[in-house]
């Protein structure tokens, strides 16, 4: 086992730190694994994730001039493959509006009229939106309006 930058050795956690673990990788050669490199989510608690005498496998990221070496669980291992989802939506842009209609794009909409349309559109969704509101509500109620009523 070679250790040098760019490797992937297999090693024993020996110790264990709030900052990281310290792996030995061969006899008489021993990295440590910052608590950032452990896994690909937010590690609070470092023995949530390994414990001592565990054989994991790391990276060598980098091997500094006095001799320590880096190291890197979370590079070790190949990522899981990503599940297709939808695309999620942008927060600053409303659903469903066609922001580059088919006539912007041969260039004959005018800005103006992009905006008309738009507004359109918006109102369009507030008129509904409200009708909706106002059937569930039934309109006004005095309950929960602030006033307390009088007793005779």
């Amino acid at each position: 086992m070679q250790v040098e930058v760019g490797a992937i050795l297999e090693g024993k956690v020996t110790g264990i730190t709030k900052f990281g673990a310290f792996v030995e990788l061969e006899p008489g050669k021993t990295g440590m694994v910052h608590i950032s490199e452990v896994a690909n989510t937010y590690v609070k608690e470092i023995r949530d994730h390994i414990t001592d005498g565990q054989t994991v496998k790391v990276k060598v990221l980098s091997i500094g001039e006095d001799g320590k070496i880096s190291l890197s669980i979370k590079k070790a291992v190949t990522p899981p493959p990503r599940t297709s989802r939808a695309p999620a939506q942008s927060p600053g842009r409303p659903g469903n509006f066609e922001w580059q209609s088919s006539s912007r794009r041969n260039g004959s909409e005018s800005f103006e009229d992009m905006m008309s349309r738009f507004k359109q559109q918006s109102d369009e969704k507030m008129s509904d939106l409200k009708r909706s509101v106002d059937g569930k509500h039934g309109g006004f109620s005095r309950r929960g309006s602030g006033k307390q009523q009088q007793q005779p």
